[in-house]
């Protein structure tokens, strides 16, 4: 038989960097972001009661105004001042309302400003948990980390360790028992459920999470998790992209991931390949997520003569951790030299595995620059790309 699980839902917060908007009544389809969370969890068939952890102004919201999913088991708690006051309160809430003297079921604590959160991830999470003790949904950290004084860089955080915690936070109730009733539990203050069970040193299982399980923190989010509730592909944004290299020593030629024999290559600091440039630049554009430069600055800190396919699969998992994913790609690349008609098809398909695509989606364009500028003299190679995005549903 399957794990099943009870979910505490987490929702007593201020929604401090709002701008003055209640986060968890915002309307989102004609309903509160708060009802499409607890909808994602009813939706669980590993999710048997929830808890909702609120105040009395959002319960009345959700009681009477149409929010609450229908056949969902649900009770309600007053929330505390910090969260670890909310988690104890639902808790207790949960220990009166479906008790479990040995205190084998599976405890889910969710973020109630995490409406996203997919059906296959909460089954991974009760699955981790119940094998392990406890289990978290963790995505990488893409940015480089600093450590700092003041206004002074100390030194640079090395990320390869480092991952970022989402909800759900599955712990078995025995566990969750002895660690609020620890000294642990009164002694410090718990950013999540899992900082608590450290301190008690109880192991903690890690399962990948999912980029699309956004949490909603300032107002442009709600944009963000409207278009991923809705699960359509029309929330859509386009960013335009530019590059151009001049010829250097030395061969082959990389145009779209693809090496031109015969033809000189592309002076620049990576492998010169202005195709896959101009893309990576058009789809942190539409992300609103910077340029490539900035990401891969021209110095020591990347690797001279990297391959641009590394830099270009880089921005695409940046892109899905901001919740957005390659949806069109249209380029036009000017080069009097050399002649491209045998390896548009070849450029095609190459961008399109880098970003997931098909390559009907993909448009590879070539033009000579008619003897203008340094194109048309055949000194240098440009490339301006259309990317459109899709918001990940």
């Amino acid at each position: 038989m399957p794990p099943h699980a009870d979910a505490i839902v987490v929702a007593a917060g201020a929604s401090a960097r709002m701008g003055g908007t209640d986060k968890l009544l915002a309307p989102i389809g004609g309903r509160p972001l708060l009802a499409w969370t607890l909808e994602a969890l009813r939706a669980a068939p590993e999710v048997d009661s929830i808890v909702v952890v609120t105040s009395a102004e959002r319960q009345h919201a959700l009681e009477y105004g149409s929010g609450l999913p229908s056949e969902a088991e649900i009770t309600f708690a007053e929330g505390g001042e910090l969260r670890q006051d909310s988690v104890r309160a639902g808790f207790e809430a949960l220990e009166r309302h479906v008790p479990d003297p040995d205190g084998d079921r599976v405890v889910l604590v969710h973020d109630g400003a995490r409406p996203a959160v997919p059906a296959e991830l909460i089954r991974a999470i009760v699955q981790a948990t119940a094998t392990h003790g406890a289990a978290i949904p963790v995505v990488p950290v893409s940015e480089t980390l600093k450590r700092i004084d003041g206004d002074r860089v100390v030194t640079t955080v090395d990320r390869s360790e480092l991952a970022a915690a989402q909800t759900p936070q599955g712990v078995r109730r025995s566990l969750l028992r002895a660690a609020l009733r620890s000294p642990e539990a009164r002694a410090g203050t718990w950013t999540d459920e899992a900082a608590l069970l450290e301190a008690c040193r109880i192991p903690v299982h890690v399962v990948p999470g999912d980029p699309a399980n956004l949490k909603v923190t300032v107002p442009t989010d709600l944009t963000r998790v409207a278009g991923l509730l809705a699960g359509e592909a029309s929330i859509r944004r386009t960013g335009i992209g530019h590059d151009a290299h001049p010829f250097g020593p030395g061969e082959p030629l990389r145009l779209g991931g693809v090496e031109i024999p015969g033809a000189p290559r592309l002076h620049g600091h990576s492998d010169g390949d202005v195709v896959l440039h101009a893309v990576a630049d058009a789809l942190l554009g539409a992300a609103g997520l910077g340029d490539l430069g900035r990401l891969f600055p021209a110095d020591a800190s990347t690797p001279a003569g990297i391959d641009s396919g590394e830099l270009l699969r880089e921005v695409v998992a940046r892109l899905a951790e901001a919740g957005w994913r390659p949806s069109s790609i249209d380029l036009t690349i000017v080069a009097q030299r050399p002649r491209l008609d045998g390896y548009r098809d070849a450029m095609r398909a190459s961008i399109a595995g880098h970003l997931g695509l098909g390559a009907e989606v993909v448009n590879v364009k070539a033009s000579t620059g008619n003897l203008d500028g340094s194109e048309g003299a055949g000194r240098s190679i440009s490339t301006l790309a259309l990317a459109t995005i899709e918001a990940r549903g």
